[in-house]
């Protein structure tokens, strides 16, 4: 079909995305020397006219013949390989996590309430009852030895929740249920090799790192992941307060630190659905909500908004100042926008001037607070002497 296309003098190809039958074919045409426009569908069927199958190439060619279709943004190759590895990495862990929910669905029918007792039931202190369970161990005395010192439940508190009922066929799940996730958490410790392998051609910057590194979690990828990545984007990400290094992973494998595309920081927040509607009729605004979608950097950026709650930071206080007068979120949405407008500007404007706004901001928010105190000192005093002089009135 290219050899076809580039014979008639084809330059540029419009391609429908629906579902994943178009890669393989934007990838060749694209590998061809070919200009492929990849079209949403909604597009064509807010056009009226008659469409069918069999009329559907026909239909697609006259659209952008007359100029009624836009080409929708793909990145890179480079950046379309790690985003697949990245991808896969996300499907591995969610899977994990569903094995995770039937270990604590057998150790429930058998009626040992480690849930109740634990916050994580695959930390180190649920990882090491579990596995001494599977190897034998019935004991609740030697199961409650395995306690960490940072837990809050007592070693008598895990005795009785350890007091249950031993039955082999929860026990034969259980064990299944374990030997699936350590198999799977072996598959993600390859897809963190190959995310290293991937990511070493692309560091061409040489990025100094400041600051204290954001706190690893279970889930974090087990190399420096946060100096690959900055060498590749050329800054810091993680210098954003509520960005940790899974969340930049996940921004840079999904859209990549070449932000050219969008014309401006509007535009990549309208395409990233954080932006509010216009529905707008006869002068009266019917809607303002942000449309739904299902991108990825989207629900990655609500969810490093979330995480600011409690924390002690300029942004962090502009969460909670919006929590305190609309609902959460709506919050987390207008945090995650201004959140994804940082990431745009650290990306295009560099490290230094962003991280030298948030300063600024840090700055003039603990100093609001001293300054509030000292005028408010003299009525504070008045309050305190008025039963004073209340008392020698005559």
């Amino acid at each position: 079909m290219a050899d076809w296309l580039l014979a008639c003098g084809v330059d540029t190809v419009a391609l429908e995305s629906t579902g994943v039958f178009w890669i393989p074919v934007y990838e060749v045409l694209e590998q061809r020397g070919l200009t492929v426009w990849l079209v949403d569908a909604r597009q064509m069927k807010y056009v009226p006219g008659r469409k069918s199958d069999v009329q559907d190439c026909q239909w697609l060619q006259k659209l952008m013949s007359l100029g009624l279709l836009r080409a929708a943004w793909r990145p890179g190759d480079e950046v379309c390989v790690v985003r697949a590895v990245a991808r896969h990495r996300e499907v591995l862990l969610t899977e994990q996590a569903s094995w995770v929910l039937r270990m604590q669905k057998a150790l429930v029918q058998m009626n040992l309430q480690l849930t109740e007792v634990l916050t994580d039931v695959m930390g180190m202190t649920g990882q090491a009852i579990v596995r001494a369970i599977v190897a034998g161990e019935r004991d609740p005395k030697v199961l409650a030895s395995h306690r960490h010192g940072r837990v809050k439940a007592s070693v008598a508190e895990i005795e009785r929740a350890l007091t249950g009922n031993w039955r082999d066929e929860h026990l034969f799940v259980l064990q299944q249920a374990l030997a699936m996730y350590d198999s799977l958490a072996q598959r993600v410790v390859e897809c963190d090799e190959k995310i290293e392998a991937l990511l070493r051609p692309l560091g061409v910057h040489e990025v100094k790192l400041s600051g204290p590194g954001k706190r690893c979690g279970k889930n974090t990828p087990q190399f420096d992941a946060r100096t690959a990545l900055a060498r590749w984007a050329g800054v810091d990400l993680t210098r954003i307060n509520g960005l940790s290094v899974t969340t930049v992973m996940t921004i840079l494998s999904e859209i990549g630190p070449d932000l050219s595309r969008f014309a401006s920081v509007k535009h990549f927040c309208s395409w990233l659905g954080l932006c509010p509607g216009t529905k707008i009729s006869g002068g009266k605004v019917l809607s303002a909500r942000t449309r739904r979608s299902a991108n990825r950097v989207r629900q990655a950026l609500k969810l490093a908004a979330m995480s600011l709650s409690r924390n002690d930071s300029a942004i962090g206080a502009f969460y909670r100042r919006l929590c305190a007068r609309m609902d959460k979120p709506r919050a987390n949405t207008a945090v995650a926008h201004k959140l994804a407008r940082m990431v745009y500007f650290m990306l295009t404007r560099g490290e230094e001037r962003v991280c030298a706004v948030g300063v600024n901001l840090e700055a003039k928010r603990c100093g609001a607070a001293p300054e509030c105190l000292d005028a408010a000192l003299p009525l504070l005093l008045l309050i305190a002497l008025l039963p004073l002089v209340n008392e020698g009135a005559p």
